[in-house]
């Protein structure tokens, strides 16, 4: 099911060079509701991931890890800098690209601290939510 997911959200793209922020949170849909079910966890659990509401509980953590492996950005169970930016460059409007690499480095070793999938990955997603929340897009 994953690589389907991957592979359908490659063909979403693959016709132009981005999303726009719509058709990003649209495609991702999928992805969240798929990690939904694997976490067993609530819309009022990560319904507002978005905005900055992250709840510090394993649940949760699993799910934010979750859509970064359907994103295909882990790598041998590691949050993958370079596969981030692919994606970035891939799916992202074209004037979110850039503020969105700068906050993906400026939080690219937070991930080293954790050697959990899901704690390097929750507390990856909310460095980057926090280094930008104008420009943050999470399922």
């Amino acid at each position: 099911m994953d690589g389907r997911i991957c592979l359908l959200l490659v063909f979403l793209v693959g016709g132009s060079d981005a999303m726009t922020r719509a058709q990003l949170k649209n495609s991702a849909k999928m992805l969240k509701k798929n990690c939904m079910a694997k976490n067993s966890v609530t819309e009022d659990q990560i319904g507002n991931i978005e905005k900055g509401q992250f709840i510090e509980e394993k649940p949760v953590m699993c799910y934010i890890a979750c859509i970064y492996q359907m994103m295909s950005i882990v790598k041998n169970n590691k949050l993958n800098y370079e596969a981030s930016i692919k994606q970035v460059d891939m799916m992202y409007p074209n004037d979110l690209k850039e503020s969105v690499k700068k906050s993906i480095e400026n939080c690219k070793s937070v991930s080293d601290k954790y050697k959990d999938i899901c704690e390097a990955s929750y507390w990856t997603a909310k460095c980057i939510y926090e280094d930008n929340p104008k420009d943050f897009i999470f399922a």
